[in-house]
C-alpha cells in the first residue's frame, strides 16, 4: 500500500497576539488573490499606508482577549484534532500521516507538503475544514495546495474534498452541540445561526456557498426540530463597506428573530474550530451588542455561544468518516 498524506487545512492565525505578528500575517491573508478587494497594485498601497497600520493594533487587542497559555486557540485545537484523526486512522489504515496547515501563517500548506514529498507520499487528500466550500476559503487551500507542489515538480496523486456538510454526521453533530450546550425551545429559547459572509461577486461568479448554507441551517432546524419561529440565519464578518455582501447581517436577523423569553443561543456551523471570528466576534462582541440593543435587551447570562466542534470525538469521527469515503471511492 502506498503511503498517504492528509492535510486538514484552516486560514490560519498570526502567530503571537502582538502588532507586528498580526500585521505580518493580515499582509499575507489580505494580498490574497482571491481576498483583496480591487486591483493589486492599488491595493497593495492601500493595505500598506492605511490598512494595516490600522488593523494590525486593533486586531491584536482582539487576539489578546481569547489567547491560550498554550498559544492561538486555532493552531493549537488544529494540531490537537490532527493527532487524534492520527490515532483514528491509524486504527484502519497503515502508512498514513495526517497534519494540520493553513493557507497563511504557519504551520504553512507549503511546509506540509514538502514534509509530505520527504516522506515519500505517493497520495495526497486535501481536506480543508470549511464544511461549505466558498471561492475564498477551500478555493485558497486548492490555490496553496497547487503553489506548493508546482515548486517542487512534485506530481503526487491528489484527492481534494470541497466541502462535507451534506455528510448526515455533520449535521447531527452540530445538532447534538446546541442540545448539549443546553437549548430547549419550549423553555423559549432561540437559534441564530451566524454564518461568515462572502461577496456578492463571488456568487455572481458561480460560489454555491449561500445556497449550502442555507440547507445546512435548515437541516440543523430539522434534526432539532426547531418551529420556523425559533431560528433565524446571520451573516458576519463582512471586510468592507464598498462592496455587496451576502446578508441579512446579524444585526437584522436578530430584530427578526425577537428577543426570547428564554435564552438566545448563537451557532456558527461553518467553522470547524474556534477562533477570533467566533471567540472575539460572537462570544464578545455580539454578546456585547445583544446586551446594549434597546429592542433585544439580552443579558449576558442569556447569551449562549455554541462552541464548534473543535477537537470533540464527534469531530474526530466525522472527519475520520469523510476521508475514508474520499480514500474508498478513488479505488
Amino acid at each position: 500500500m502506498s503511503k498517504r498524506g492528509v492535510i486538514i487545512a484552516n486560514t490560519g492565525t498570526p502567530d503571537a497576539p502582538e502588532a507586528d505578528a498580526v500585521r505580518t500575517y493580515l499582509a499575507e491573508f489580505l494580498q490574497d488573490p482571491r481576498i483583496c478587494p480591487m486591483p493589486a497594485p492599488l491595493w497593495k498601497i492601500i493595505l500598506q499606508a492605511f490598512i494595516l497600520p490600522k488593523r494590525s493594533n486593533a486586531s491584536a487587542e482582539k487576539y489578546q482577549l481569547i489567547w491560550t497559555p498554550n498559544g492561538s486557540p486555532l493552531k493549537t485545537t488544529m494540531i490537537s484534532l490532527a493527532q487524534q484523526l492520527q490515532t483514528a486512522l491509524d486504527d484502519h489504515a497503515e502508512d498514513m500521516l495526517v497534519r494540520a496547515a493553513m493557507s497563511y501563517g504557519s504551520p504553512s500548506v507549503a511546509q506540509v507538503i514538502a514534509e509530505f514529498r520527504e516522506q515519500r507520499c505517493e497520495e495526497l487528500v486535501i481536506l480543508p475544514l470549511y464544511p461549505q466550500s466558498a471561492l475564498s476559503t477551500s478555493s485558497v487551500v486548492f490555490d496553496k495546495i497547487h503553489a506548493a507542489l508546482t515548486a517542487l515538480d512534485w506530481h503526487p496523486h491528489v484527492c481534494k474534498i470541497s466541502d462535507y456538510c451534506t455528510n448526515p454526521l455533520y449535521s447531527e453533530a452540530i445538532a447534538d452541540s446546541i442540545r448539549a450546550a443546553g437549548f430547549d425551545e419550549t423553555a423559549g429559547d432561540k437559534l441564530l445561526f451566524a454564518f461568515h459572509s462572502i461577496p456578492m461577486k463571488d456568487i455572481r461568479a458561480g460560489d454555491t456557498y449561500a445556497q449550502t448554507v442555507l440547507t445546512t441551517a435548515e437541516e440543523i432546524a430539522h434534526a432539532l426540530d426547531l418551529s420556523e419561529a425559533a431560528w433565524e440565519i446571520g451573516f458576519q464578518c463582512r471586510f468592507d463597506k464598498a462592496r455587496s455582501w451576502l446578508n441579512p447581517f446579524t444585526p437584522e436577523a436578530l430584530q427578526a428573530l425577537g428577543a426570547p423569553r428564554g435564552h438566545l443561543f448563537v451557532v456558527a456551523p461553518n467553522f470547524s474550530i474556534d477562533c477570533l471570528e467566533t471567540l472575539y466576534d460572537i462570544d464578545i462582541e455580539l454578546r456585547h451588542q445583544v446586551r446594549e440593543d434597546p429592542a433585544l435587551k439580552i443579558e449576558s447570562e442569556h447569551f449562549v455561544y455554541v462552541p464548534c466542534l473543535n477537537d470533540t470525538n464527534a469531530h474526530v469521527k466525522l472527519l475520520q468518516e469523510v476521508i475514508e469515503t474520499a480514500f474508498s471511492s478513488e479505488t
